[in-house]
């Protein structure tokens, strides 16, 4: 039997990147895929039409996860048209990178409604649902920097930092109702974001890695699939570094 097989996985900002890998596995491992991202443009549909080709059922959702109230009526339509939830997973991020003294109010205020507070929107919709079943995997989308802190993105450092206090406290707070929640610290990835950087950067980058490489979009659905199967059922409130041993 597949990983994932019979299991409902919401994840959100999944029409591209890390996002659209996580689906594309979990759809492989058996599940049905609710996605939402801001739009469902053209891109969106070809990712639904992708999973749609592997033999399960998928739904892209236009919602602004960082608003309460529209996040709050993407869930009520998920269940409604799938019936349940057992996997959530805060995926959508954005950055808006400047220094500190250069930062304005909007770069602070955006990175940290689109990171830290859709996560919350998304938790608070979906935990009843869960908490009916009797269970459930969150997992939050972190980052190295949420850990160790980065120049130069004090904002999204901050919101990935509060993505694992969010994780560890939701942790405490459901594990009694069968729900866990852990999440991801992915490190050096390459996707469309990161491959905008020069050559040299990205080589400088991967000098820095022990494995000696930046990781692929794959290799953190492969960890997100370990999270979301019942292989972690003891697993709860962790951190699991996906970095190529970047951070120890």
């Amino acid at each position: 039997m597949k990983l994932l097989q019979g299991k409902v996985a919401v994840i959100t900002g999944a029409a591209r990147g890390i996002g659209k890998a996580i689906a594309i596995k979990f759809a492989n491992e058996g599940a049905d895929i609710a996605f939402t991202d801001l739009a469902i443009d053209d891109n969106a549909k070809a990712t639904e039409a992708e999973i749609a080709a592997l033999g399960v059922k998928v739904k892209g959702y236009a919602s602004n996860a960082a608003n309460f109230e529209d996040t709050h009526n993407v869930v009520i339509e998920i269940v409604k048209d799938f019936g349940r939830i057992d996997i959530l997973v805060n995926n959508a991020g954005i950055t808006r990178d400047g220094l500190m003294m250069r930062m304005s109010e909007a770069q602070w205020d955006m990175v940290i409604n689109v990171n830290l507070k859709s996560a919350f929107n998304f938790i608070h919709a979906v935990s009843p649902v869960m908490m009916k079943q009797k269970s459930g995997s969150i997992i939050n989308m972190s980052s190295v920097v949420g850990v160790s802190g980065n120049a130069g993105q004090c904002n999204y450092s901050a919101s990935k930092a509060g993505m694992i206090g969010l994780a560890k406290s939701i942790a405490k707070e459901l594990g009694s109702r069968g729900i866990r929640a852990n999440c991801i610290a992915p490190g050096f990835i390459i996707t469309d974001m990161t491959d905008a950087l020069s050559d040299e950067v990205k080589e400088a980058w991967a000098k820095q890695i022990p494995l000696r490489r930046g990781g692929t979009p794959e290799d953190v659905a492969n960890v997100c699939t370990f999270l979301a199967s019942d292989l972690s059922s003891y697993v709860t409130g962790q951190v699991i570094h996906c970095c190529g041993g970047m951070n120890m």
